[in-house]
């Protein structure tokens, strides 16, 4: 779904942690929030974050 070397280069805006993906959602390993991919696109942008 997500390119390897996209995931690698993306990093969570709310805290610049590194993020890897679970299911259909990039999560940051740092503060756990979850970002949804939308079309085959993430979408990273806070205020579309989900909490853990």
């Amino acid at each position: 779904m997500i390119d390897q070397d996209l995931l690698e280069i993306l990093a969570c805006p709310a805290c610049k942690g590194d993020v890897v993906l679970e299911k259909d959602k990039i999560v940051c390993a740092q503060c756990g929030l979850k970002y949804p991919i939308k079309d085959g696109v993430p979408v990273m942008l806070a205020d579309e974050a989900e909490r853990e």
